[in-house]
């Protein structure tokens, strides 16, 4: 299972202290216009060490493109990328070799392969979601040419949670902090929290919210292939995530169907710019009916557990079963939302542009309602 995507796929490899992270995507149309800077900014904003609150593990995480482009442009081919591993620590796991972490993938990788990585967490180290990003890049790459786009930004952490609509904030300014939040007030108590979790070694989680818009009415598909189950399982992948609601999600609990349906009004504008005989007058579905975008935006929360690897004294038990203490060494994220809104949107891209290749098999002609 390592592939996501049906007409637009994405096949990752590589470990957190192997030679090297990459891919293969397969699916990319021709004649899209690849920014080679463009991705290496998404992997720049995912990188470890960028901030302060973030793993101080230093690399450059640059991309190398291996096929599949030819003069700034794909050739519909499958496009091969590599980011090569330079500066990795394993000494620091070598106390772990015969550890179980809590809450890591220590013990189910080994039950289930007999073997595992003991460095970094090997495969199920978070550092696999370069992949995710660079194929996110050329995905947001052909969504940009459709109008298509993609923003999250960080509305949680711990307690201090952002309370308002994703419209009354200025997303603008989500990538002028190093929380990535665009409440400038609430990202100030955030990064603070932050701060106070890493000096106890101790880690912390939160929300991550992801606003698609410009998506075209009619991608999803019954009865497996409902977008927002597609989008979940997307999310859902990613490290660390916990929970996916779209929508009202849970908050929508309390209201009556009466106040929960979104009425349907005769306006609006469509993908290419013109006016569309059909929108809603409130957007409670979060853009998605039926599991099949209706043209409103599209919105998510995905939720993220604290970090596992803690900097302080942890009971565990050894490979063997016998109790143990374990205090871990190397360098790790107190908080992972930062580093996560860009792996967030990447999903989210690959996720919309397979939805829309698939979509274009669904008919044979395009009829206006």
């Amino acid at each position: 299972m390592n592939t996501f995507g049906q007409l637009f796929r994405l096949t990752t490899f590589g470990e957190s202290h192997g030679e090297a992270i990459g891919g293969v995507v397969d699916g990319m149309p021709a004649g899209i216009d690849i920014d080679i800077d463009f991705i290496q900014h998404e992997l720049d904003r995912r990188r470890p060490g960028q901030s302060h609150i973030t793993t101080s593990r230093n690399e450059a995480d640059q991309v190398e493109l291996l096929s599949g482009i030819f003069e700034g442009k794909s050739t519909g081919t499958p496009i091969a990328f590599m980011v090569r591993n330079n500066n990795q620590r394993s000494a620091d796991y070598e106390q772990m070799r015969n550890i179980l972490r809590p809450s890591h993938a220590d013990y189910t990788y080994l039950y289930k392969y007999g073997t595992r990585d003991h460095r970094g967490g090997g495969r199920s180290s978070a550092r696999i979601t370069i992949s995710r990003c660079v194929a996110g890049a050329l995905a947001k790459m052909a969504l940009n040419q459709l109008g298509i786009t993609i923003k999250a930004y960080t509305s949680q952490v711990g307690t201090i949670a952002l309370d308002k609509d994703y419209r009354q904030y200025d997303l603008s300014l989500t990538e002028t902090n190093i929380v990535r939040c665009p409440d400038l007030q609430k990202a100030a108590d955030m990064i603070h929290l932050i701060e106070q979790v890493k000096a106890d070694g101790d880690t912390i989680g939160g929300t991550i919210t992801c606003v698609i818009q410009g998506c075209p009415p009619g991608l999803g598909a019954p009865e497996f292939g409902k977008l927002h189950a597609q989008l979940g399982a997307a999310m859902l992948s990613i490290n660390a995530a916990k929970g996916f609601e779209y929508g009202e999600g849970f908050n929508g609990l309390h209201l009556r169907g009466s106040e929960q349906n979104d009425r349907f009004i005769p306006q609006g504008t469509d993908l290419a710019g013109q006016q569309s005989t059909i929108a809603t007058a409130t957007n409670h579905s979060g853009g998605i009916q039926g599991g099949i975008s209706n043209g409103q935006d599209i919105y998510f929360r995905v939720a993220f557990k604290p970090v596992a690897t803690l900097l302080r004294p942890q009971q565990t038990v050894d490979i063997n079963g016998q109790e143990t203490t374990l205090t871990a060494k190397g360098r790790h994220d107190p908080c992972v939302l930062p580093r996560a809104v860009p792996v967030v949107e990447a999903m989210a891209a690959i996720t919309i542009f397979d939805a829309y290749l698939t979509n274009k098999t669904a008919k044979m002609e395009e009829k206006r309602i």
